[in-house]
């Protein structure tokens, strides 16, 4: 896919004998569900025809319930599990056809992953389990011992290299395992539900570590969780599964707008649209509306920008019965909103 860092192209996952596989995807190719496919061949389609691109620096979130593919595509796309059809490209270079010595040194250098789980090593050191990819790769002791006391610093865990993973909490703990992705300087990173197991505030005080790192960093992240408000506070874009296939791709925005189906629709019911979508998703282009561009400066003496949230536009519109200007980053006009558009936004 043009300009993207990573991509998936038509990407399948059955799980069965390969009889069973091959008979399973003739049945997709003709149109049947994935209860069929089970029912008639015992192979389980985990992932169906996935296809997507994530941009350099790019946070892509993929998000469904439990059994509906997420964590199998993550694997997939992260090279852990052999993919049954499609292919799977970095910068270029098709990782599902490398060989298996070439795919292990990708995966050494460019990529890195984050587990729901920590999987740190209880025997090891702090230290040893952040430094524990770049001694893989042949660092030596001082070497790689420098590099993870840089990364915990990183992380906030400056000073903690000498404990055991048990005598952290299982927010510090998890900071282990993302100072042990940052420590080989990856250029793609994969978070399978990381902060899943964790209580709601150290959750969340992760959820902002991310944030703050990704806005250093600029790396590209494929993100996996089934918590809907986390994918809109850590994703760029987010793609919502079903039973192995994407319902709908787009930004949290475009979700709230415009959910594309029922399933959509569910995930989107209960969260506060004035926080998320921005009045360029429901204005009236310059020249329809319910203002004209000239009668609404003359009338309120106000504009708002294109990327401004509904809730930072409510007090205007209560103000006033008119229509408020909007303006791109130029300042030129491109369109109006008025009390009724967004109170059909927030009444969807």
């Amino acid at each position: 896919m043009d300009g993207a860092k990573l991509s998936a192209e038509g990407v399948w996952k059955v799980f069965g004998s390969r009889s069973a596989s091959a008979k399973a995807l003739a049945l997709a190719d003709s149109g049947a569900t994935r209860a069929e496919i089970l029912d008639q061949t015992g192979a389980t389609i985990g992932v169906r025809n996935a296809s997507f691109g994530v941009a350099p620096g790019e946070t892509f979130v993929i998000m469904g319930l439990s059994g509906s593919g997420k964590s199998t595509l993550l694997r997939c796309v992260a090279c852990l599990t052999d993919v049954t059809r499609g292919s799977v490209v970095l910068d270029g270079d098709e990782l599902t056809g490398m060989s298996a010595d070439r795919l292990r040194e990708v995966r050494r250098k460019k990529l890195s992953m984050v587990f729901q789980h920590f999987g740190l090593f209880p025997h090891r050191r702090v230290i040893d389990n952040a430094a524990y990819g770049l001694e893989v790769q042949g660092w030596s002791r001082d070497k790689r011992h420098a590099r993870a006391n840089e990364v915990l610093e990183v992380v906030g865990l400056t000073g903690w290299g000498d404990h055991y993973p048990q005598q952290l909490s299982g927010g510090m703990q998890q900071r282990v395992g993302l100072a042990r992705a940052l420590a080989v300087d990856p250029e793609v990173l994969f978070f399978d539900e990381p902060f899943s197991a964790l209580d709601p505030l150290i959750r969340r005080d992760m959820q902002e570590e991310l944030l703050r790192l990704q806005g250093e960093m600029n790396r590209t992240i494929v993100f996996v969780t089934h918590d809907f408000d986390e994918a809109i506070k850590l994703g760029d874009r987010i793609a919502i599964m079903k039973d192995g296939e994407f319902d709908q791709v787009g930004t949290a925005a475009e979700l709230l707008a415009a959910p594309a189906t029922d399933y959509v629709r569910e995930f989107t019911k209960n969260v506060s649209r004035a926080k998320v979508v921005t009045v360029d998703r429901v204005m009236a282009p310059t020249g329809g509306g319910s203002a004209g561009p000239e009668s609404t400066d003359a009338a309120t003496g106000s504009t708002v920008s294109s990327d401004t949230l509904l809730e930072d536009v409510l007090g205007l519109l209560v103000s006033t019965d008119l229509a408020i200007g909007v303006i791109d980053g130029s300042g030129s006009r491109i369109g109006t909103v008025d009390r009724e558009q967004v109170k059909a936004i927030l009444d969807a």
